[in-house]
C-alpha cells in the first residue's frame, strides 16, 4: 500500500526543483525499471501491481493507486524511484555531442538513445537544456540513460577549453555530404526554434548543414532527426 506522504513525494518529482531537492527521479514500466535495476543506479523505492518485481520486494499497489502516482496517461504495471547519481565532470575523448538549449523532453530522450546507439558515453548540455531526469525524458530514453552520462555545464567555458575541432549545425552551413569532417570532433546542436545561440556560435569553427532535396516548405528538420543524420556522417568518416 502506498501512503499519502509517498504519493506526495512521488508526484512532486515531476518538477525539477523537487528532483534536485530530494535527489530522486521516477522510472515507469517493466522494461525501463529493469534496465535501471541492472545498472549502476541506486533504487529508492519500487511500486508494482501484484505479480511484478516480487523478487525485488516491490511494494504491492492497486491500479487506482498507481494512477495517482503515474505521470503517464495510461499507467504501466510498475513505477520506481531511483537516486540521482553524482555526475562526473571528466571530458570524454573522441567524438562529443553537445546540446545548446534543447527544450523538448522527447528530443532529449531521443538524442540520449542516439548516443547510446553510437557508443557516445557522455552527452554535454547547456544549463538551459531540459533536465535529463524529467519523467518524459526518462521515458523517451527507453533505458539508454543507464548507459549515457548527461553532463550540464556552461558551454562557453566548456568549448573554450577544447582542443578538438568544433562543428555546429546551421541552416546555411556547408553541405554535410561534401564537407571534410574529423571523426574526433565536437558537434553542437541548437535550440528547436532558434538554433545555436550567438554566444556559442562564436566558438564554432565549422558550420555544417543537411541539404534539402525536396521542394516542400518545411522550414527545418527536428533536432533529434538532424542529430541522427549528422552523427551518422561523423561516424561514417
Amino acid at each position: 500500500m502506498v501512503s499519502k506522504s509517498q504519493i506526495k513525494l512521488i508526484t512532486s518529482l515531476s518538477q525539477k526543483k523537487y528532483r534536485q531537492q530530494h535527489g530522486l527521479f521516477v522510472v515507469e514500466g517493466i522494461k525501463g525499471i529493469q534496465e535501471f535495476l541492472d545498472s549502476h543506479y541506486t533504487l529508492h523505492s519500487l511500486y508494482a501491481l501484484k505479480g511484478y518485481f516480487e523478487a525485488q520486494n516491490a511494494i504491492e499497489i492497486a491500479e487506482a493507486a498507481l494512477k495517482k502516482i503515474s505521470f503517464l496517461k495510461t499507467p504501466q504495471k510498475a513505477l520506481a524511484v531511483f537516486e540521482i547519481p553524482k555526475l562526473s565532470s571528466e571530458k570524454e575523448a573522441g567524438f562529443q555531442l553537445v546540446l545548446d538549449d534543447v527544450r523538448d523532453p522527447g528530443n532529449l530522450g531521443t538524442l540520449i538513445r542516439l548516443c547510446d546507439w553510437y557508443g557516445i558515453k557522455t552527452l554535454v548540455c547547456s544549463q538551459q537544456t531540459v533536465d535529463c531526469f524529467n519523467p518524459k525524458v526518462v521515458q523517451a530514453t527507453m533505458g539508454s540513460l543507464t548507459r549515457v552520462m548527461v553532463h550540464y555545464t556552461d558551454l562557453d567555458t566548456y568549448l573554450s577549453g577544447q582542443t578538438l575541432p568544433v562543428y555546429g549545425a546551421f541552416m546555411d552551413g556547408e553541405n554535410v555530404y561534401r564537407a571534410s569532417m574529423q571523426e574526433d570532433a565536437i558537434l553542437v546542436l541548437g535550440n528547436e526554434a532558434n538554433g545555436i545561440s550567438s554566444a556559442v556560435s562564436e566558438k564554432i569553427q565549422h558550420k555544417i548543414s543537411i541539404p534539402q532535396f525536396g521542394t516542400s516548405t518545411t522550414e527545418s528538420l527536428n533536432v533529434a532527426i538532424a542529430g541522427a543524420i549528422l552523427v551518422s556522417e561523423f561516424k561514417r568518416g
